[in-house]
C-alpha cells in the first residue's frame, strides 16, 4: 500500500562478523564514553550468535519483496558501510525518478 501511494521503502541489514562484533564490544568496554552502550544482555545475546544468524536468514527471506527488498550491507568497516547505504539510497531514488518520467 505504501509503494502504491508513491513511497519508497528501502530496508537495510547492516551485517558484521562475529569477530568484528567482539572487537567492538571490547573497545566499548574500555571507552568511558561508550561503555554505557554495552550491557550484560549484549554478551548473553552474543552467545546465541548462530541462532540469531539463522533467524536473520529466515526474516530476510520471508520479508524480501520486489517492492521492499533488503539491502545487506557488509558493515565490518563503518565508513564503507555508511557510504554504501548512501549510494543505495541515491540509486533507489534515481530508479523512482526514472519511473515517474
Amino acid at each position: 500500500m505504501l509503494v502504491d501511494d508513491g513511497h519508497i521503502i528501502i530496508k537495510f541489514w547492516l551485517d558484521i562478523s562475529k569477530d568484528e562484533q567482539l572487537k567492538r564490544f571490547k573497545a566499548r568496554e574500555t571507552n568511558p564514553l561508550k561503555s554505557w552502550k554495552l550491557t550484560d544482555e549484549d554478551w548473553r545475546n552474543r552467545e546465541k550468535w548462530d541462532q540469531y544468524a539463522e533467524a536473520i536468514k529466515v526474516m530476510i527471506k520471508q520479508t524480501n519483496s520486489i517492492w521492499a527488498k533488503w539491502h545487506i550491507i557488509n558493515s565490518n568497516d563503518k565508513q564503507s558501510a555508511r557510504i554504501k547505504v548512501l549510494e543505495t539510497i541515491i540509486e533507489e531514488f534515481e530508479k523512482k525518478a526514472g519511473e515517474i518520467k
